[in-house]
């Protein structure tokens, strides 16, 4: 791909992205194995209109870059980049599975990847001994009941049956029996029918079902269709003894309306019998469930349906790509149908190329090269800068469609919603555009279960031509390998490729002397940064008019100490080329130096934590200088990883990652094309807060941008600050091992809600009867209380979501409490959440 001479260039111009600090690629395309015969196709070129495709104008970023010290040689320039292999979906997980399993629309944070709803919450749970000790007591009582019905001590129990049958059919009285066969059938139906009722009530009142559900029913087959057949075969015997009254009335019925004559012939009898064998048995078949039991041994019932296996295809599925067939691009789509069904498109060029789509239809002339390069090239088109088209190895679970990365599961507990006990909690742009702070003690998980996953996701957006992510930790931070950033600076390594640019990347000496004065001084609460401002405005503004760029970090110091060597040669260049009102800025300055009240003593002494050995070759401004540009990262979509020195340099690390966070917030702030989303990620952000980074991060929402800051401890930011961070940011975390301090900072920001509460009082009974005081008596001699009753007061009171001591110490290790909210301003009450990132 033609680079018009950019290639490798890391010059002042903010329209030049630096390429990415990866190895160079190799001569010629790999080849991409057949996913079933393992032969190689037809080797594959996406080709610079696929590059043209995705950056119709301007200069793109490089190809991958060796490490090298700066001002070493450029990497010779390349005319095709490489796609590289397609990385295997997961296993049991094809892509057209992936791809069209269901992503509902759900709450902030839920994971949406095959989310199922929760059953309906059950009322209070009846433990398994009151529950066997109700059917017991059920089953005894009908027991007792049918047995005073059968031996006639219930009194006027046939006055219903005698209301509706002719008198002569009985003897005289209200307990006098049948007089006639006819009374004697009748009282036979009449006895079947009382005790179906008996039976029914018996079963309700016990709660039968629900101990048959939970004892029989949920341990499965072939349990449950054994205990059916022996309770089928239990009542069968019962029917047959003639203990249940079943046969007999059938009897009486069948000849009450056929005929005794039909019991002349045996074979209708044994009919009859067989029916009504029959009948006892099919409740129990259909409880047991034989039927399905039956097909699924002989093999010939429907197969349950695997939960990865590919739905049924139709002209509307996802993996057919049914957005471009609607716009005729039928060819195209048959492309890429096949390129999924073959294996040889992952995740992220379906989210890539979708998004691609996307773009072209905003600007039709697009979309004729877009489907030639799919034609071209099938799941290759459209490529990231890099070529790259997955980062090398993943540590969390991605959905890349829907931009979600699964941090954790929500714990089944009482704080935590019934209906997101149990299921995932994933971070996605819409969530990280409102900005998150995640609080916890060194070893809480912060960088493993949540940072990284969050710069992982990040970079898959990048990938897919979504999103650019600038991640900033000490050297050594599991923040992800080389291989998965495009541009990798480490301050104060001899091989680093990249500096860091300390103004910026403007050429506005008043925005560049307001960011640096805010990373320099920002944190010191006794000095207005307003004031060190201007103190560089006035040293920066005549240096760029006299050297045509900004002062390295050794001449920005000696301007700020008041050499009168800097300052006589400074004025001497500037009366040779006539800026006048520069001299006029540079005379305020001398005439200011040395007052009371002057911030460039302070100023000097930060500068000066940067005008160390090793910093050496840093920071340069000249025309050999090699800084990575942030405002880079609002116009391409990059992955940038800056490593720090913390250890031997912690005070200048701090520094540069105020300089960094106050950089990203006035540039993201001031672009015009908000489209792709640009979010800065700090693993440390000790003492890099400040008050107007604090407003920074409240505009950032607005402008499709974000930042995750991790804090060892809120004390880590100046007081002053406390409650307007926690009111700027969206989303926040609090990891165990906090303590109260912090946690009754999160309490209050996380607010109050009305919860019902009982309040229960014992009152004593005090008995006024002999008898009663007796029992009361022997009671209290027995189990050795008085006699009391209970007060019950129910009434809804406001109470804190989270305390601060449930925040210090009930907490689990490796859970968080997390509390999310969107761009869109819903949210989501604060979590208790398991982080399995």
């Amino acid at each position: 791909m033609d680079d018009d001479g950019t290639r490798g260039v890391r010059g002042p111009s903010a329209d030049r992205a630096p390429g990415p600090a990866v190895p160079p690629p190799p001569a010629h395309p790999p080849r991409v194995p057949h996913p079933a015969t393992g032969t190689d196709p037809a080797d594959r070129n996406p080709g610079d209109r696929n590059q043209a495709d995705r950056y119709p104008s301007g200069p793109h970023p490089g190809p991958p870059a060796e490490q090298r010290r700066p001002g070493a040689a450029s990497a010779p320039p390349v005319e095709h980049r490489p796609a590289e292999p397609v990385a295997s979906p997961p296993p049991g997980s094809p892509v057209d599975a992936w791809l069209r399993t269901p992503r509902p629309q759900q709450e902030p944070g839920v994971w949406r990847y095959g989310y199922t709803p929760p059953p309906p919450e059950e009322s209070e749970r009846v433990s398994d001994r009151s529950l066997l000790v109700g059917a017991l007591i059920a089953l005894l009582s009908a027991l007792l009941l049918w047995s005073l019905w059968r031996n006639g001590y219930l009194p006027y129990r046939l006055v219903p049956l005698k209301l509706f049958t002719p008198g002569e059919w009985w003897n005289p009285g209200t307990s006098g029996g049948p007089r006639t066969i006819e009374g004697s059938d009748a009282l036979t139906v009449y006895e079947a029918i009382l005790f179906g009722l008996l039976a029914y009530g018996c079963g309700r009142i016990g709660n039968f079902s629900e101990l048959f559900r939970r004892h029989v029913a949920e341990r499965g087959q072939p349990f449950l269709a054994l205990a059916a057949a022996a309770a089928a075969g239990l009542t069968q015997l019962l029917v047959w003894k003639e203990t249940l009254p079943v046969v007999r009335p059938v009897l009486v019925l069948v000849a009450s309306v056929a005929g005794g004559e039909i019991y002349q012939s045996q074979t209708v009898v044994n009919v009859i019998y067989g029916l009504i064998a029959a009948a006892v048995l099919w409740p129990f078949a259909r409880l047991g469930r034989w039927r399905e039991l039956i097909a699924a041994r002989r093999g010939d019932g429907p197969a349950p349906t695997p939960a990865d296996s590919p739905a049924p295809t139709t002209a509307t599925s996802a993996d057919q790509w049914p957005e471009l067939r609607a716009a005729g691009w039928t060819d195209a789509a048959d492309t890429l149908t096949a390129e999924v069904r073959t294996g040889r498109m992952n995740d992220v060029d379906v989210a890539r190329l979708r998004h691609a789509w996307t773009l072209a239809t905003r600007r039709p002339d697009r979309l004729g090269p877009l489907a030639e390069s799919v034609l071209r090239t099938g799941g290759a088109a459209a490529l990231h800068p890099s070529g790259h088209r997955d980062l090398p190895r993943r540590t969390a679970r991605h959905d890349v469609l829907t931009g979600q990365v699964r941090i954790g599961r929500c714990a089944d507990d009482p704080h935590n919603p019934y209906v997101r006990r149990g299921t995932g909690l994933a971070l996605d742009p819409a969530l990280l555009g409102t900005s998150l702070l995640a609080v916890g003690p060194p070893g809480a998980g912060k960088s493993a279960r949540l940072v990284r996953p969050v710069v992982e996701a990040l970079a898959l957006r990048a990938l897919a031509g979504q999103a650019a992510v600038l991640a900033v930790g000490g050297a050594g931070e599991p923040l992800g390998p080389d291989e998965a950033f495009d541009v990798v600076v480490r301050v104060g390594h001899p091989g680093s490729a990249h500096d860091i640019d300390l103004y910026g990347g403007t050429t506005d000496p008043d925005e560049a002397a307001a960011v640096l004065a805010e990373g320099l001084v920002g944190d010191v609460g006794s000095l207005d940064s307003r004031r060190a401002a201007t103190v560089l405005a006035q040293l920066l503004g005549p240096y760029r008019a006299a050297h045509g760029h900004f002062p390295s970090v050794p001449e920005l110091r000696e301007l700020l100490d008041g050499t009168p060597a800097a300052f006589a040669g400074l004025r001497a260049s500037l009366e040779a080329a006539g800026h006048h009102a520069m001299l006029r800025e540079l005379d305020a300055r001398s005439r200011q130096a040395g007052g009371p009240g002057d911030p460039a003593p302070a100023l000097a002494d930060r500068v000066a934590l940067l005008d160390r050995p090793t910093f050496a070759g840093f920071f340069a401004t000249g025309p050999d200088a090699r800084p990575f540009e942030l405002r880079a990262l609002g116009q391409y979509p990059l992955r940038v990883r800056v490593d720090l020195p913390e250890r031997g340099h912690a005070e200048a690390s701090r520094l540069l990652t105020r300089l960094l966070l106050a950089q990203f917030t006035a540039i993201t702030a001031a672009r015009t094309d908000t489209s792709l989303f640009v979010c800065l990620v700090l693993d440390d952000a000790t003492h890099a807060v400040t008050a107007e980074t604090v407003r920074g991060i409240r505009r950032l929402r607005s402008v499709n941008a974000g930042a995750v800051l991790a804090l060892r401890t809120v004390d880590d930011v100046p007081e002053a600050l406390h409650t307007p961070l926690l009111g700027a940011v969206g989303c926040t975390a609090a990891f165990s091992g906090i303590t109260t301090w912090d946690g009754k900072r999160f309490a209050e920001a996380w607010g109050k809600e009305w919860v019902e509460t009982r309040e229960v009082a014992q009152h004593t009974v005090f008995a006024d009867q002999p008898f009663t005081r007796a029992l009361h008596a022997l009671r209290k001699l027995v189990t050795g209380k008085a006699v009391t009753t209970d007060a019950v007061t129910v009434r809804q009171v406001e109470k804190e979501r989270w305390s601060a001591s449930e925040l210090a110490y009930a907490v689990p290790s490796g859970h968080a409490v997390i509390r999310l909210a969107n761009v869109d301003g819903e949210h989501a009450p604060p979590l208790l959440v398991h982080l399995d990132g």
